[in-house]
């Protein structure tokens, strides 16, 4: 205790003047920081230092046995509890009732690791990886390139689904091993219980994205993503808001650490984006944004009109996995494709302006158009508009369960009335909130941030709980 109260002595200006200790009370406060008080030179030179500890749910101050050596003898201090006073959270003092707390945090992590590894099936997955590992060292495996490299993500995903699984168990082995031997330690050691804390509290962030994951089971789901963003209704307030989302899109990629390109934009007279396309590269890219396909409604005052009125606009979100061309098994008859070429406009000089370097491709039975304009040379950027085509075409087979791209008519965003999927209110209040899963929040800033998280788990639970029903 000693070296507690020396810790926080502090100099003369932060003293508050008593008069009479006898009546002091300290409220039911959480553990703080110390504050200091003076004794008046009349008790400091009849009796020793004393040092007064306030205790949370405690009536009362209790004078410690131990005299302590302060540095005035006319300005003694008696350090109590203070709610307001500032102390860095790394020097801050762990009461007992943090150390409680963080046991049982300790052991409800524990039990969720424990759940989450008897339900992935761990002999399963070794047995499997086994069985992979044994095809793989077969003569004839290299036979069939696209089925061998097939394998090989496979057993890939499945060895890291065992090393993310191990990982788990260390961590909640090494949080135990600290509260264990903090319990058996006369003293408290701080910094120990705050690296439990910190183990904790980013083993069960790590424990959300893994269940999270486990959601996603659609064919496409472990890709990148190719997010379409279209201003709809509302002139140029609506493209604005298309240029918001553009940037809520790449920082929520980049929070993810995801390699994130805008590949195309389109500007708009005014301000704002006509549309604009971001490519996604990363691990499930594809399966966590798949959710935010449809129509996004904005609702705030127009900083575009002079009586600043209040503006609802839309604009459509699409979103496609980034599949590698080899991946792409689908044929589309050439009379089924209208494709035009036009300059590229922007920047770029002579071949950008002056050629016909960008391809705009329609698939005239469904009426799915994509555009291509990033790359230098019309032949690439017709096989890439190409390849976007077909990574369209493949996710609205899966979604309407057509056997034939022939047999799909239509699934266009609408970016219109009665079509948003969430609704962005700026004013007279601020609130988001997910038409279809009731998801809301009113922090607003945060997720025009890319703070996004909140709304893909939710919808990802409404789509597994809607399958299952199903």
């Amino acid at each position: 205790m000693e070296s507690v109260v020396h810790s926080f002595v502090s100099p003369p200006d932060h003293r508050l003047q008593s008069q009479n200790f006898s009546a002091m009370r300290t409220s039911s406060m959480s553990p703080s920081p110390i504050a200091h008080r003076s004794i008046p030179s009349s008790r400091c030179r009849a009796e020793k230092p004393i040092v007064a500890a306030a205790f949370p749910y405690s009536h009362s101050v209790f004078p410690l046995s131990t005299p302590l050596s302060l540095p005035s003898p006319c300005h003694s201090k008696v350090l109590f509890a203070r709610p307001d006073a500032g102390v860095n959270s790394e020097t801050g003092v762990w009461a007992m009732q943090d150390f409680y707390s963080l046991r049982k945090d300790v052991e409800a992590t524990s039990k969720r690791v424990e759940e989450i590894r008897a339900s992935a099936g761990l002999e399963q997955l070794g047995e499997e990886v086994a069985k992979l590992e044994k095809a793989t060292g077969s003569d004839s495996f290299w036979d069939d390139r696209s089925s061998a490299q097939q394998t090989l993500m496979a057993l890939t995903d499945i060895k890291d689904k065992m090393n993310l699984l191990k990982e788990f168990q260390d961590q909640i082995d090494d949080a135990e091993t600290i509260v264990n031997l903090t319990e058996e330690m006369e003293s408290t050691d701080t910094a120990l219980l705050e690296e439990a804390a910190t183990i904790v509290k980013e083993l069960n962030k790590a424990l959300d994205k893994f269940e999270l994951s486990q959601l996603l089971s659609g064919p496409y789901d472990k890709e990148g993503a190719v997010i379409n963003i279209t201003a709809g209704a509302g002139g140029t307030d609506a493209q604005d808001w298309a240029d918001m989302l553009l940037r809520m899109y790449v920082r929520w990629g980049e929070r993810q650490r995801y390699k994130t390109r805008v590949v195309e934009k389109s500007m708009g007279e005014e301000a704002g984006i006509k549309s604009a396309t971001i490519e996604v590269e990363g691990r499930y890219a594809f399966g966590y944004l798949s959710g935010e396909k449809g129509t996004h409604r904005i609702v705030r005052q127009s900083p575009f009109n002079s009586k600043g009125l209040r503006q609802t606009s839309f604009s459509g979100v699409e979103v496609m996995p980034l599949l590698p061309e080899d991946s792409l098994n689908v044929e589309i008859p050439e009379e089924d494709l209208q494709i035009g070429f036009s300059r590229a406009g922007g920047s770029g000089g002579q071949n950008v302006n002056k050629v016909e370097t960008a391809v705009r491709i329609t698939h005239i039975p469904t009426g799915v158009t994509v555009r291509c304009t990033e790359e230098r040379s019309q032949l690439a950027n017709k096989i890439k508009a190409l390849s976007r085509l077909k990574a369209k075409l493949l996710v609205i087979a899966v979604e309407q369960r057509a056997s034939e791209i022939k047999q799909i008519r239509g699934d266009a965003v609408k970016a219109d009335w009665g079509q948003q999927i969430r609704n962005y209110v700026f004013h007279p209040y601020k609130l988001v909130k997910d038409v279809r899963t009731g998801f809301e929040t009113t922090d607003i800033v945060s997720v025009m941030d890319g703070e996004l998280d909140p709304f893909i788990k939710a919808y990802l639970r409404y789509k597994y709980t809607e399958s299952m029903s199903n």
